[in-house]
């Protein structure tokens, strides 16, 4: 088994040689505009509860994507094995989802600086009844040293450490463990899942992971280590020294300034916190909810053509689904509609969901339609959306400075969008071809990419 797991690692890394590895590095990340990540489904990691994007990975990522200044990207990966080659391929520039080092993964991918030390863990079933026993006949019950694995059979995730470790623990025992391979897209927590349930009898975890995990799923024991501690990172490509690097720096610095501890407490310490996020209804991945109003406007956005998950995420840049909220402006609801315009829309009480939501669709499909010379679908919405956040007059200003300085005026993106930045300043909004004048353009030039932003990431995880 050895021998052929060996020779599989080498012809993954001589057909890698084989191929153009991607050579993309921190400039070109700046220059693209967008940063790549590469990671799984996760309740600590990456998920979506109450139509915020959250996770430990994820915060962490934000705030990286955010310092070099370009978009996050997350790129959703089916399972572990997958990952390596949508890295070295460039579908994604960084696998932010905890990679523990092993030396045949360093033969692959360059690792940053270990943020995490841990180990893993036998996730197994307390015995039935255990809140009326003592610890000691808990323990009596339950595998508590390797050695009584042998003979018995451990279910896992393949391609992963936990595989290899299982394996390795059955040559050290001197005898055989049995290795059952549970389905490649799973996820860790999931496996954990299965044992709870008691749809197997044992799997490998992660401690930190396995930790708090226990406090959703209390039947579990958590406290047979199988390894020592081990390392874990994020991957580059090793022709991406500095991304490598900058990564490095700003690991560092976060946990200088305690904001690492903070994320890592909120993620992993907090039980009461993790446990309400579960049981919720809004936990998106597993109830494919987003807000309580996900009904409304299904029925408002079927009724315009739009895909209901943009007009969510539009709602979300808008309000954070809060219903009452006002803002400087005077716009409410929402939808964030200003007075005049809910009066012309047909709203009588801007703070009435439906209402709101029914008219604020009605005010994107005019803008939208407003737009029928932009022959590419996607970038007529973006119009539409710079349109209803700053007015139909001030992106047709920004339309007129791309033609006169000869950019693409049918493209939102590199198009359009940088002349609604200009129009803040006097050279531009005072240029004659200019007649709505001054705008502040970070304003819908950021709207724009927050609800796109918001919009794929909902598509990530409601289909």
């Amino acid at each position: 088994m050895f021998a052929c797991k060996t020779d599989n690692a080498d012809q993954k890394i001589t057909g890698e040689k084989q191929q153009n590895i991607v050579e993309i590095d921190l400039d070109s990340i700046k220059a693209l505009g967008e940063l790549k990540a590469i990671t799984t489904y996760s309740p600590t990691g990456y998920f979506l509860y109450r139509g915020e994007t959250m996770g430990f990975e994820y915060e962490l990522l934000k705030g990286f994507s955010d310092k070099i200044g370009v978009d996050l990207k997350i790129v959703i990966a089916k399972n572990l094995d997958s990952m390596i080659p949508m890295l070295l391929n460039g579908t994604g520039d960084i696998i932010a989802s905890g990679l523990t080092i092993t030396n045949e993964r360093k033969k692959r991918i360059a690792f940053t600086d270990p943020f995490l030390t841990t180990h893993q863990v036998l996730v197994q079933r307390k015995p039935e009844n255990w809140r009326k026993m003592g610890v000691d006949r808990i323990n009596k019950q339950l595998i508590k040293d390797v050695t009584q694995l042998i003979r018995d059979t451990v279910s896992v995730i393949p391609g992963t450490v936990f595989y290899d470790r299982l394996a390795a623990l059955s040559a050290e025992v001197g005898d055989t463990i049995y290795i059952n391979t549970l389905e490649g897209d799973l996820t860790v927590e999931e496996a954990i899942k299965m044992v709870n349930d008691k749809k197997i009898k044992y799997t490998v975890a992660d401690y930190h992971i396995a930790k708090i995990l226990q406090s959703y799923y209390p039947d579990i024991d958590i406290n047979t280590p199988l390894s020592l501690s081990q390392r874990i990172a994020w991957g580059v490509r090793k022709n991406s020294p500095q991304l490598l690097q900058e990564l490095n720096t700003s690991l560092k610095n976060i946990k200088i300034n305690g904001k690492y501890n903070i994320l890592f407490n909120k993620y992993f310490k907090n039980r009461t916190r993790f446990r309400q996020i579960l049981n919720s209804k809004y936990y998106t991945e597993s109830t494919g909810i987003i807000s309580k109003y996900d009904n409304i406007v299904k029925k408002y956005a079927a009724l315009s053509g739009f895909d209901w998950r943009l007009i969510k995420a539009q709602i979300y840049v808008e309000s954070r689904f809060k219903n009452h909220n006002k803002s400087w402006a005077g716009a409410s609801g929402l939808m964030q509609i200003m007075p005049a315009t809910a009066k012309s829309l047909g709203i009588n009480d801007v703070h009435d969901p439906e209402q709101n939501i029914r008219g604020g669709i009605k005010l994107l499909k005019m803008m939208y339609n407003r737009w029928n010379s932009i022959p590419d679908s996607i970038q007529r919405v973006k119009f539409a959306l710079a349109s209803y956040n700053s007015g139909y007059g001030h992106v047709t200003d920004a339309k007129a400075l791309a033609k006169k300085f000869n950019a693409d005026t049918l493209r939102w993106d590199n198009g359009v969008a940088p002349y609604i930045l200009k129009l803040s300043k006097p050279k531009y909004y005072n240029d004659p071809v200019v007649k709505y004048g001054y705008v502040r353009g970070m304003e819908p030039y950021n709207y724009v990419n927050a609800v796109f932003n918001t919009y794929e990431t909902y598509k990530n995880f409601v289909q």
